[in-house]
């Protein structure tokens, strides 16, 4: 019988645990294999990762990590020298995205690492997925990405075993199971107009969400904010959408071609005369979603 993973803190090892070398970590199950990077399975989500410098594609800024998935990576010159597929451990953490599953971080000493431990490793807390995407990396091949972000006040903290999911495209029916998501919603002008100019309408699915306060709808940027995307807080960066749609956009599920038609789904854009959104953001979305579709990128 295989183990059932396990999500959030290991009992006895909070953050800023020490471990002398890579066998004391797997032995505390904080981090299980022995010299892989990501800890998981594609259909179960990401335990945890190590930072330790196997990587040159690899960002850590502290709270923010860019971290490089796995594979194609020459083990002696750490240098990149096969394209990345997503797939295995790569899909385990968007896996995470999709589930909201917290992954434990913990950092090497190499040079390269924020604030690293002076020798062997340390276990530096839970981080969220917040976001992945395709790249070309230093070395020129395709590499994933993502995006994960600290999780300073976590509200909960459970060890569960997650329901078997399904593969992130395939189009049969899901199981279902609980989970908790936690989004950043910003409230901003630019948010504020779109949603007043489509009267809180989903611009896909024409649907608007009536609550005991007032309507709800959410805007979705495009082109993400922040680094790398750097996609700008304008109103030709943003649609008017629906909760489920606006999840299904941000993982790539669908996009949308330049003349508005959908990609990957039936139908098109519903456009307000006074909305202009601009083509370069639409381009840059569907690149994402080629690649995560296994397409080649123009």
């Amino acid at each position: 019988m295989s183990r059932a993973p396990h999500f959030g803190h290991v009992p006895g090892y909070p953050p800023g645990s020490l471990f002398e070398d890579r066998r004391e970590l797997a032995d505390s199950k904080v981090h299980r294999p022995p010299q892989a990077g990501i800890c998981g399975r594609a259909q179960e989500g990401a335990e945890s990762i190590v930072l330790n410098g196997g990587y040159v594609d690899d960002e850590d800024l502290g709270d923010v990590i860019i971290y490089t998935g796995a594979g194609g990576n020459d083990r002696q010159t750490k240098r990149q020298v096969a394209d990345q597929t997503l797939s295995r451990t790569n899909l385990a953490l968007v896996t995470s995205l999709r589930l909201g599953l917290p992954v434990r971080v913990i950092r090497g000493s190499h040079r390269d690492v924020h604030d690293g431990p002076e020798a062997g490793y340390r276990y530096d807390g839970l981080h969220r997925v917040a976001d992945y995407w395709a790249d070309t990396g230093k070395d020129g091949f395709r590499i994933w990405r993502f995006r994960l972000e600290a999780i300073r006040n976590p509200e909960v903290e459970e060890t569960r075993r997650v329901a078997e999911a399904p593969n992130l495209f395939d189009a049969s029916p899901p199981d279902r199971s609980t989970s908790i998501v936690t989004r950043v919603i910003r409230d901003t002008r630019v948010t504020r107009e779109v949603k007043r100019l489509y009267d809180f309408r989903c611009q896909i699915c024409g649907e608007r969400i009536e609550t005991p306060t007032g309507p709800y709808a959410e805007a979705a940027h495009i082109r993400p904010l922040g680094r790398p995307h750097d996609g700008p807080d304008s109103l030709d960066n943003v649609l008017c959408l629906c909760p489920t749609d606006h999840a299904a956009f941000d993982l790539y599920a669908f996009s949308v071609a330049d003349d508005g038609a959908l990609v990957g789904r039936r139908g098109t854009l519903r456009l307000h005369p006074d909305h202009r959104v601009d083509p370069e953001h639409l381009r840059y979305h569907n690149a994402q979603y080629e690649a995560a579709h296994g397409a080649k990128s123009p």
